[in-house]
């Protein structure tokens, strides 16, 4: 298992303090966050390519803080692949196998290996001017896999990818993970991170400030920032207060003049209420219904989505909700339909300012 510790480093325009987390053998670690943050100072400080200024790495116990790179055993990609342009793809992958220390004929089947593991078989006598973006990852791939690390780190590897081939190297890497292979995995892409991650980092102003698994990060963000940035669309800044009717199971959410009933034990105070698009209910008239929150209002943009469309709904503030195809059909709304929505309290989460 790989434990950082309140790891930091001050650099020139840059600052990272108390990032502490944990690997476990087998894990797809994905550490999630917007540009400049740190995350790719974070991989190499784990690499070894530069030295902390505070905090400790550890692997299964033992103080890898100030170890030398090549004592570590970790296989850094970066996102621009550096491959070695006047060498065959044959010859990169045999770069990381040491070639003066293999017998010919087991260095050609350990190619060979590597090759088919990340689909590259057809690729050993093509110079890396010649490839695809999605094939020089797989190849840089291959040379880390070459020095068996235990513990793939990927910078960015599918951000310059096109649609086909980011889908199809994420297929690579989750293969690599069922095959046991440990990863740390640096994107800023959700998305990406529910495909591959099993569990996440969000890293936010120089640290780390929630852990979990991409669903637990999803349906239960610690900070505003977490919500947004994992896409929920329904983020507001309001003020929590005891239930009129004195229900002490309740609390109200105030907002640009709309009450929200939520179910929260957080004390009053100011806040943000969050909830998904998907939690949220349409409705052409209002029905009766169990739901706290019920609130009149108008589509006021509409976009196509995966299996349906996405609405924007102003009840007083603007809200996003995700309907379905069939639904569509049914509601049969457009631009200034006038709507209902509806809101379980308990799909509506609050969070602490």
């Amino acid at each position: 298992m790989l434990s950082v510790r309140d790891l930091g480093k001050d650099l020139r325009d840059f600052t990272m303090r108390g990032v502490s987390f944990d690997v476990e053998d087998g894990d797809y670690f994905v550490l999630l966050g917007a540009s400049g943050v740190g995350k790719s100072v974070l991989l190499e400080l784990l690499a070894g390519l530069i030295m902390p200024d505070e905090g400790r790495v550890m692997w299964d116990g033992q103080d890898i803080t100030y170890q030398r790179i090549q004592h570590r055993r970790m296989g850094l990609v970066y996102q621009q692949q550096a491959l070695f342009p006047h060498m065959t793809v044959h010859q990169n992958i045999a770069f990381g196998l040491r070639p003066g220390k293999m017998q010919p004929g087991a260095l050609r089947e350990r190619v060979a290996e590597l090759a088919e593991n990340v689909n590259v078989s057809d690729l050993l006598h093509r110079y890396p001017g010649t490839l695809s973006g999605g094939e020089s990852q797989r190849v840089a791939l291959a040379r880390t896999l070459a020095t068996r690390p235990r513990c793939l780190l990927l910078d960015e590897p599918l951000s310059s990818l096109d649609a086909q081939s980011r889908s199809e190297l994420q297929a690579l890497l989750r293969s690599l993970h069922r095959k046991g292979h440990t990863v740390i995995h640096v994107t800023h892409e959700y998305k990406e991170a529910m495909a591959l991650a099993s569990r996440v980092a969000i890293m936010e102003h120089g640290t780390v400030t929630q852990v979990g698994t991409p669903s637990e990060v999803f349906h239960n963000p610690k900070s505003e920032f977490v919500a947004r940035f994992v896409g929920i669309r329904n983020t507001f800044e309001g003020r929590l207060e005891a239930s009129a009717d004195g229900n002490c199971a309740w609390s109200q959410f105030v907002t640009e003049g709309l009450v929200f009933q939520v179910l929260s034990e957080a004390s009053s105070g100011t806040g943000f209420l969050v909830f998904r698009s998907e939690d949220l209910m349409v409705f052409r008239s209002r029905v009766d219904s169990s739901e706290q929150n019920c609130f009149p209002g108008k589509v006021v943009d509409m976009a196509p989505a995966r299996l349906g469309a996405e609405l924007i709904i102003d009840i007083g503030v603007k809200v996003a909700a995700l309907v379905t195809s069939e639904s569509m059909r049914r509601l049969d709304v457009e631009c200034g339909s006038d709507v209902w929505v509806s809101l379980n309290a308990s799909a509506a989460r609050y969070i602490e300012k």
